[in-house]
C-alpha cells in the first residue's frame, strides 16, 4: 500500500490543473487601428485568439475557453452575470475543473466580481482579469495579466479565498477592490482592507483571507433566478433635490442606494424623500461618494428613525449588488442591515 501511495504521489507531482476561461469581452479583448491611439473598440478578440497570444500559458494548466459574451463592461448586465454564475456552478461541480478565469472589462469588473463572490458556492479559485490597454496597443497589459490569472486559478493555495481579481501583479479580493483611475494601468486598489496577495510571472504569494462571508459561507443562491429586482443609485451633492428619489420609487425601484456626501449624508429634503420611500416598502441604503471610509449607522443620520440602512464599507456600486441579491426574498430592515455587516 505504501508503494502504491508513493507511486500515486509521484504521478500527481507536476500534473497540470484544469482551468476554464470564460470570456465576456472588455478592453482585454479590444482592438484599435493603431498601437499608439487611445480610442479602441472593446470585445473584438475571441478567447481562443487571446489564449494563443500568451506564450507558455499552456504550461501552467490545461486550458479550455468559452465565449460567454463579447461586450464592453459598460454593457455588462445582470443577465450575463447570472449566466456566468450558473456556468461557474456547473463547471466547478466536476472534478475535472480546478479553477475558473473570467476575462472582463474593468469599468464594472468590481460589480461582477462582488456578485459572483456572493452567489458562487465553490471553494475553487474564481479569478477575474482584464486590462487597461487593448490587445493591439504597444505594451498591452492583457497577455501577462491573463498569464498570471491562470497561474492563480491553477494554484491550490488560491482555494477558499473567495472571488479574486488579478491585474498588474496584484491579487485583490472581490470584497475590497475598487477602480480608482480612468486610464492608469494600475487602476485597481483595495484601499481599506489591502491586497490578498501578489503574483509575479506565475509565482504567487498570499497575505490574508477575505474579511467577510463568501462562497460556501454565503446564504445567497441564484439557481432558479432569471432576473434581479430594480435597485437605483442616486448621487448626492450640494442642494440635492428630492424628486429623483420620488421618481425612482414611481418607476418601480425596489431599492435605492444613495451615494451620499461624507458619511452617507444628504439634504434634509432628500432624507425626507428616503423616509417616504421606506414607508412605501422601498429599501434605502446610505453609502458614500467618498473613495474610502465606513458609513456608520446612526451617526449624522438617525437610521432607526428614517428606516434607512448603513452600507458600512461597501461603496454605492457594491451596495447595489448586495441589495439586489438580498431583495430576492422578503427580509426585515434589521436583517438587511446585518447582511451589510456580514458581507
Amino acid at each position: 500500500m505504501l508503494l502504491l501511495f508513493i507511486l500515486f504521489s509521484v504521478l500527481c507531482v507536476g500534473q497540470k490543473k484544469n482551468v476554464v476561461i470564460l470570456a465576456t469581452g472588455g478592453t482585454i479583448a479590444g482592438a484599435a487601428g493603431s498601437g499608439v491611439q487611445s480610442g479602441y473598440t472593446s470585445g473584438q478578440v475571441t478567447i481562443d485568439a487571446m489564449i494563443n497570444a500568451v506564450p507558455d500559458i499552456t504550461k501552467l494548466a490545461e486550458i479550455k475557453g468559452e465565449q460567454i459574451s463579447n461586450v464592453g463592461s459598460q454593457d455588462m448586465s445582470f443577465e450575463i452575470m447570472l449566466k456566468l454564475a450558473k456556468r461557474i456552478a456547473e463547471l466547478t461541480k466536476g472534478a475535472n475543473v480546478d479553477g475558473v478565469v473570467i476575462t472582463h472589462g474593468t469599468d464594472t469588473m468590481e460589480e461582477t466580481a462582488y456578485f459572483l463572490n456572493l452567489v458562487c458556492k465553490t471553494d475553487k479559485p474564481i479569478v477575474l482579469v482584464g486590462s487597461m490597454r487593448p490587445s493591439t496597443a504597444v505594451s498591452a497589459d492583457g497577455p501577462l495579466n491573463l498569464y498570471d490569472a491562470v497561474a492563480v486559478a491553477a494554484d491550490p493555495n488560491a482555494k477558499n479565498r473567495g472571488v479574486l481579481l488579478v491585474m498588474n501583479d496584484w491579487i485583490h479580493s472581490a470584497q475590497s477592490l475598487t477602480k480608482v483611475s480612468t486610464t492608469a494601468v494600475q487602476t485597481f486598489m483595495s484601499p481599506i482592507r489591502g491586497l490578498i496577495g501578489t503574483t509575479a510571472y506565475g509565482v504567487n504569494e498570499y497575505y490574508r483571507l477575505p474579511h467577510s462571508k463568501y462562497g460556501s459561507q454565503s446564504e445567497f443562491s441564484v439557481d432558479n433566478v432569471t432576473a434581479l429586482p430594480r435597485v437605483d443609485i442616486i448621487y448626492a451633492d450640494v442642494d440635492m433635490p428630492a424628486d429623483l428619489i420620488d421618481c425612482s420609487v414611481e418607476k418601480g425601484a425596489k431599492g435605492i442606494v444613495i451615494a451620499g456626501v461624507g458619511n452617507g449624508n444628504m439634504t434634509k429634503s432628500a432624507l425626507e424623500a428616503c423616509t417616504r420611500a421606506v414607508k412605501k416598502g422601498v429599501t434605502v441604503v446610505r453609502s458614500t461618494r467618498v473613495a474610502t471610509g465606513n458609513v456608520g449607522r446612526n451617526v449624522e443620520v438617525n437610521d432607526d428613525q428614517a428606516g434607512t440602512i448603513a452600507s458600512y464599507d461597501l461603496n454605492p456600486q457594491k451596495s447595489r449588488i448586495l441589495l439586489s441579491v438580498a431583495l430576492l426574498k422578503q427580509r426585515k430592515p434589521a436583517e438587511i442591515q446585518k447582511l451589510f455587516s456580514d458581507y
